[in-house]
């Protein structure tokens, strides 16, 4: 910490004791709390959090000690337009807020008056002398809330020009090169709009891009870390010139607009791959897209980075090195199935064996592995590739999702013939899956020579390191962790940051259920028991459900209580 830092923490410390707002007292328990924290947070951010001061106070001392206005922003603008004078991104990202301009003279509202550099690039940016008065971040963001969105509606230029185009290149469908995005950019508007809604979710770490029309507007969303935020709103005309120009970029038929569609987009940016799997549907206000992104860089193909704990990580690692055999991995859409497969057989891949995957689509390339496509419009399903497959000499085989009898029925005949199988199934839990089988047509007895294991899985977000901070839950809630994972010294949660958009989660982590079929187990599945009954099994033998997994995961201080709950049933 430079001596520049000090002056300016005792600074604002000497400032609030001299307007009566905080002791000596409080003053030095913050001073300490800061040190304890590694300097990390500002003596300010302490101060508010302890609850020894108010946002408001500091921004007055501030103030007072810059010799500069403090102002009490009310929600409203003198004149709402100069709020357009600087992009929506830049208002955002800094808390700036224009309050009005008067002769060449532009007056700002900033939360941090110490930031000459912002107060230079604003002033090269409008080409005005720039005033700036003081206010809370809260009032700031608060008053853009109310103003900005009229600035996504009409000032759609001002967005699609701060996108690098020269950073994204196309690849259409059929077509073999990459094409520069730079040369058609300021063909139209709409093509500007589009590479911005795609670059910029990728920059946030967006999973999926949703394109919604109303009668009215067109609703843009994101969703990050399982949960969808808004983006922005733009006008409703712009829809089916949106859509076309993602058809295109899909190869898709921009006049069938009643039917749905899917198909890919293959980006490259900043020099890496990025593929897209475009959805479209119609429904009563137009047709919604949404657009899946597939990022090789935010994929986790390694066991030990996965979340699974130290026994379970042992007895996963000694399932996938059955020699036959069928292993299952199940959970909705969108719960790490995929992730968890290739991790295993990126950890199981050698120049001694052959493994072969059969997916729709393929979302990830792993290097010497055999990956095939499924195409059922020319007849290409699980079940025709599987079985040509079969002919290729494989020893690991991997079935995206075994959906039908057809597909079951071969994968188990691989499996009784001395092939690793592994597959995903769509089932609440581990023991479903076993029941699933079942009632889609394979014979018990075929189920239970045949299963291995079955890995059940889903998706919570972390706790932001950046806001975490212990809490008491309530006691009823305490209990319930307690009763499954034993006393819980300190409780975490977040209480929500600009890193993580302030909704205290950053990331996610999986939780997971190991069901392991022993030759008691396979007894059982012979005589073609209940889900109830299979469960009560699995967890006499040794089963650890969802539900403590992810309740450890409370109790080490990486997720809530909240987050498992939500996922999980009791």
């Amino acid at each position: 910490m430079s001596t520049t830092d000090v002056d300016q923490k005792l600074q604002l410390g000497q400032l609030l004791l001299k307007n009566g707002a905080i002791t000596k007292e409080q003053l030095e328990e913050a001073l300490q709390l800061q040190k304890m924290g590694g300097n990390e947070f500002l003596l300010g951010e302490i101060l508010v959090q302890q609850k020894i001061c108010t946002e408001e106070q500091i921004m007055e001392a501030l103030a007072k000690g810059y010799g500069i206005p403090f102002a009490r922003v009310s929600g409203k603008i003198a004149d709402p337009k100069v709020v357009d004078i600087l992009p929506k991104e830049f208002l955002q990202k800094h808390a700036v807020l224009p309050l009005f301009k008067v002769r060449g003279v532009l007056t700002i509202a900033v939360s941090e008056p110490a930031n000459v550099f912002l107060i230079e690039e604003i002033a090269r940016m409008t080409g005005c002398d720039v005033q700036i008065v003081c206010a809370t971040a809260k009032d700031i963001r608060s008053t853009l809330e109310t103003h900005l969105p009229q600035a996504n509606v009409f000032v759609i230029d001002d967005i699609v020009n701060e996108i690098d185009a020269g950073e994204i290149a196309l690849v259409e469908n059929n077509v073999e090169e990459l094409v520069d995005l730079e040369a058609v950019a300021g063909d139209s508007p709409v093509i500007r709009m589009v590479n911005y809604l795609i670059s910029n979710a990728i920059n946030e770490g967006a999973s999926d891009i949703h394109i919604e029309p109303d009668e009215r507007m067109l609703r843009v969303r994101y969703r990050v870390d399982g949960r969808l935020y808004e983006k922005m709103r733009l006008p409703y005309k712009l829809l089916p010139a949106i859509v076309s120009r993602i058809k295109i970029m899909a190869g898709l038929d921009i006049s069938e607009r009643r039917l749905p569609q899917d198909g890919s987009i293959h980006v490259v940016m900043k020099s890496r791959p990025i593929d897209l799997r475009v959805s479209t549907l119609n429904g009563k206000a137009g047709e919604k897209v949404v657009l899946r992104i597939i990022d090789n860089n935010n994929v986790l193909v390694n066991l030990e980075k996965l979340g699974l704990n130290y026994e379970t990580l042992k007895q996963w690692r000694k399932v996938i090195s059955s020699p036959n055999g069928i292993i299952l991995v199940t959970g909705p859409t969108g719960s790490g199935k995929s992730t968890t497969l290739y991790s295993a057989l990126k950890e199981l891949n050698n120049d001694e064996i052959n493994i072969c995957t059969i997916e729709d689509p393929i979302e990830f390339k792993l290097p010497w592995v055999n990956q095939f496509q499924v195409n059922e419009r020319i007849g290409l399903t699980f079940a025709t590739e599987l079985r040509a497959l079969l002919r290729q000499d494989p020893d690991i085989i991997m079935v995206g999702e075994i959906r039908d009898a057809e597909t079951a029925q071969i994968a188990v005949q691989a499996a009784l013939t001395g092939h690793l199988v592994f597959s995903t199934l769509h089932t609440n839990d581990a023991p479903s899956s076993i029941t699933r089988l079942i009632n889609i047509g394979v014979k018990p007895y075929l189920v239970a020579a045949s299963m291995v294991a079955v890995m059940a899985q889903r998706l919570v977000r972390k706790i932001c390191t950046n806001c975490k901070e212990p809490y008491d839950p309530p006691i009823s809630t305490r209990r319930i962790v307690e009763r499954l994972v034993g006393e819980v010294e300190t409780f975490y949660h977040g209480v929500g940051c600009k890193k993580c958009r302030n909704t205290g989660y950053s990331g996610r982590i999986g939780i997971y259920e190991l069901l392991i079929v022993d030759d008691a187990m396979r007894d059982y599945i012979t005589a073609s028991p209940n889900v109830n009954e299979l469960r009560r099994i699995a967890l006499e033998s040794g089963m650890k459900p969802l539900r403590q997994d992810g309740m450890e995961k409370v109790k080490a201080g990486i997720t809530t209580i909240e987050e498992v709950f939500r996922v999980t049933a009791a």
